[in-house]
């Protein structure tokens, strides 16, 4: 751009001076001539960075996820083909899910005799809630008996005393008390111990044999929920659209855990498109502003961006008090003394493809003194045009 600058100049210098003769050229002239291109020129780039600043640094990004099965097991399919499009929630690999299976069969089939033992222990509850009754019933009857019992024993006992009852009679009378006592006594033992039994309860107001059960059951409920998620990872998805590099796994391969040695690595088809500025250039920068960058792999094309951001941390601010300063979205780290500006592609931009690792340069135009920006939009155009110069001598 400084070299068309400097053309223009120089025809009308020409016209000026040589052609048309309209001023002298002498001694004065020609200081005047070469100190004008050179205070001029430089004066407009230095405005130019500030109100419309560049980068030769603009990076495609994209997440990449590593991907690791959660179980152990033979990996009995691999439908995928790698370096080709992929959508959320395609089947990735699938792992063998007999033994998994049979553990869930078998988590069933225990909670549902923890559940027959529930039904009985409410039932045996019950039980003992009419034991109780009964218990209670029984005692009142034998306790009434007895009174009557010794009713009838105080009667033949003054009967006897006067010969005018059987001594026989009043014997058994007396036997009769102390059998109906004995059995007063034993009503009241069942009973105590049926009270016993009920009172033994957890704080939850449940009987403690019901409050065991049903902590087993849910023991049992939380190993087969375990047992069922186990299951569900025997078929892997793609987490998101994306694209599979580096496939390591195969049918008939053993899926191992190991965050050490992914089974396949996963590119999402998200992506940032980072400007990398130096601190000072970034100062009129804001969201929403447009923005232009050409990419190498598009000679010759300008795309058209809008700023979503500036990222505002970088690797100079950690700190030990505060730890490791993880950068946003794990990307790239950014050059010393410098920020990153988050580009999103626009109008018809929108859809363009751009490879992750994708290199270029750009620019993004502030709101201050927009009338000098145009000569920021030649020279990223001119610079597009010399992407279509292969220079290798093989």
């Amino acid at each position: 751009m400084e070299i068309l600058l400097l053309g223009i100049y120089s025809f009308f210098v020409w016209l000026i001076f040589f052609k048309y003769k309209l001023l002298p050229w002498n001694f004065v002239s020609q200081v005047i001539v070469i100190t004008l291109p050179i205070v001029g020129i430089t004066l407009l780039i230095l405005l130019l960075n500030i109100v419309a600043p560049s980068s030769h640094d603009v990076r495609v990004i994209n997440y990449v996820v590593t991907i690791n099965p959660r179980v152990n097991g033979l990996v009995t399919e691999v439908p995928i083909i790698p370096n080709r499009p992929i959508r959320k929630g395609d089947v990735l690999f699938k792992i063998d899910p007999t033994p998994f299976q049979n553990e869930v069969q078998a988590l069933q089939a225990q909670l549902h005799q923890l559940q027959v033992q529930l039904i009985t222990a409410n039932a045996n509850q019950r039980g003992l809630t009419e034991q109780l009754r009964s218990a209670g019933g029984s005692k009142a009857a034998v306790a009434s008996k007895l009174k009557l019992a010794r009713v009838r024993e105080q009667q033949l006992r003054d009967l006897s005393a006067t010969g005018a009852a059987n001594q026989f009679d009043y014997e058994q009378a007396q036997t009769d008390v102390a059998n109906l006592e004995a059995q007063l006594q034993s009503a009241v033992a069942s009973e105590a111990q049926i009270n016993e039994k009920l009172a033994a309860k957890t704080p939850q107001g449940e009987q403690d044999e019901v409050a065991n059960v049903k902590a087993q059951i849910a023991r049992a409920e939380s190993q087969l929920a375990d047992a069922q998620w186990s299951l569900q990872q025997t078929v892997y998805r793609a987490p998101a659209n994306g694209t599979v590099v580096s496939l390591a796994l195969r049918p008939g391969a053993m899926a191992v855990p190991l965050p050490m040695i992914p089974a396949m690595t996963f590119v999402e088809d998200e992506q940032w498109i980072m400007a990398i500025y130096t601190q000072n250039e970034v100062r009129k920068i804001k969201p929403g502003q447009e923005a232009e960058i050409v990419m190498k792999m598009y000679p010759g094309r300008v795309i058209k961006c809008k700023v979503d951001s500036i990222m505002w941390a970088t690797a100079q601010g950690q700190l030990p008090i505060g730890g490791t300063n993880t950068m946003a979205g794990g990307i790239a780290p950014v050059p010393p003394n410098s920020l990153a500006v988050r580009l999103l592609t626009d109008r018809k931009d929108k859809d363009l493809f751009l490879a992750a690792g994708a290199m270029g340069a750009g620019a993004v135009y502030t709101d201050s003194i927009e009338e000098i920006q145009i000569l920021r939009k030649i020279i990223l155009r001119i610079g597009t045009k010399l992407d279509w110069l292969i220079l290798k001598l093989h």
